[in-house]
């Protein structure tokens, strides 16, 4: 088969079923795109709010949350590019007005370890700074306290923060704030009328709203439409089109050239984005290693460039398979948005490609038994608190206790019953949000009595032993 006839039947196949599909999952509203060979098709169900009724259209904006990741890591390496920064020199030479509270660890720190995950420091600080264009700037200045879990390489812990330190550095060596060189550098270049970095830019366009479930367990519009401009640089605000996301993915396929031929990325700096740089324990909904920004999934028919995000009510997922010039972006607004995306983006891909992507993980049929001392324990950050206990017929649980703004904001102490999963992974029993949690113990610290425990609970976050 062609790409022209992948393409034709790609988008046959989302005229006669997406509709369906969307309903049958409980999705008020999504959109999704497919490119091949430099090709895009595009379909739309739904509606934009339960509050309104409004149809989803192809041109719908909806927020793509932490797919902004990629962007501003677009824009870090569009800085190398132009000699102005080196990913292994220390991250204070270019952003000395960065204060954190380990000051060794700031000294070792390295923009590198920012776009890999690996900083080490607490990477969920949403402090709203305001709507100004100083917001960012605001915030990086909040961080004197921030925590530091472990040193800077160690492992990795997905990092909100450190990705709006990499926005701020963009504005100290552009000499502009981010929303403008996002769309200097990369929106007009590339000719993707509708990205929206923020509410002002987006209610140009017909936008989504996200959908969250009411005290009745029914989906309702949600409140809020956008999270704290502070935070944009990780995710918090930037909006568009499935096909104009994919218009910045084509650019990553075809080398760092925009359709019109334009150079926007260096080719190097697009190989080095989807390098591996470092691999992840066994966990759930993450990929099996990181390159810089690109999250990555190992496959028997190869690798799979991918990243996803969340806003408020809001889901969105890209994947790209750049041996077979093939991307796919679903972006949606509530309901079951991994059920949509198995039946949708995954059987796309396998469709288009061959590429099988993995099942989300589940319990074992019979999982097996396992020596569970060395994982017993409390852990903490400055979100949760969490104990790993065994009761006395030997079942495993973990006690997550939200604290600070988590708790503040009425999230709920939740106990999960693990079972073994693979090596020193452990999988919730039932499911959390539609999946079930992996959690990984990681590391080694001694015992009272000299005996190897546990340093981490990892669960996309890492979190350290506490007592």
């Amino acid at each position: 088969m062609s790409s022209q006839q992948g393409l034709d039947a790609a988008s046959a196949w989302l005229e006669d079923n997406f509709d369906r599909i969307v309903a049958e999952h409980g999705v008020p509203g999504a959109t999704v795109a497919v490119l091949t060979d430099g090709r895009i098709t595009a379909a739309a169900a739904g509606v934009t709010s339960l509050a309104t009724g409004v149809p989803v259209d192809t041109d719908t904006v909806f927020q793509i949350g932490s797919i902004t990741k990629i962007w501003t890591t677009t824009l870090v390496m569009q800085l190398v590019d132009d000699g102005l920064l080196d990913l292994d020199r220390p991250l204070l030479d270019y952003l000395p007005e960065l204060r954190i509270a380990d000051a060794e660890a700031a000294t070792a720190l390295t923009t590198r370890h920012l776009l890999t995950h690996t900083a080490g420091f607490e990477g969920d600080i949403f402090t709203d700074t305001g709507r100004g264009e100083d917001a960012i700037e605001k915030y990086v200045a909040t961080l004197t306290d921030l925590p530091q879990l472990f040193a800077p390489g160690e492992t990795f812990s997905y990092n909100n923060t450190a990705f709006v330190v990499l926005g701020r550095l963009v504005e100290v060596l552009r000499g502009a704030p981010y929303d403008e060189v996002l769309l200097e550098r990369l929106a007009g270049p590339l000719g993707l009328a509708t990205v929206s970095p923020s509410p002002y830019e987006a209610i140009r366009h017909r936008a989504a709203t996200g959908h969250v479930p009411g005290e009745d367990g029914e989906l309702a519009a949600a409140t809020t439409w956008a999270l704290a401009r502070s935070n944009a640089p990780a995710g918090s605000m930037l909006a568009m089109t499935a096909t104009d996301l994919l218009g910045f993915a084509r650019m990553h396929l075809d080398g760092g050239t925009a359709a019109d031929g334009t150079r926007v990325l260096a080719a190097e700096s697009v190989a080095a984005m989807q390098a591996r740089q470092v691999d992840l324990p066994r966990l759930a909904g993450m990929g099996d290693a990181w390159g810089l920004g690109w999250e990555l999934f190992d496959t028997p028919q190869g690798t799979v460039v991918a990243h996803d995000g969340g806003t408020i009510g809001q889901a969105a997922f890209l994947r790209v398979v750049p041996e077979a010039g093939v991307a796919i972006a679903l972006l949606t607004n509530g309901g079951d948005v991994f059920g949509l995306f198995s039946d949708v983006v995954a059987a796309l891909l396998t469709d288009l490609t061959g590429v099988v992507l993995a099942d989300r993980p589940a319990p074992p049929a019979e999982p097996s038994t396992v020596e569970v001392d060395r994982f017993l324990g409390r852990y903490a950050d400055t979100i949760y608190d969490i104990e790993v206990s065994q009761d006395g017929d030997g079942r495993l649980w973990l006690d997550r206790t939200p604290k600070d703004i988590h708790a503040e904001i009425g999230e709920k102490p939740i106990r999960f019953e693990l079972v073994h999963f693979d090596g020193d992974s452990f999988i919730t029993a039932e499911p959390f949000h539609g999946i079930h949690v992996v959690f990984a113990f990681i590391g080694n610290a001694p015992g009272p009595s000299g005996e190897a425990r546990a340093k981490y609970v990892h669960y996309g976050r890492v979190v350290s032993r506490a007592d």
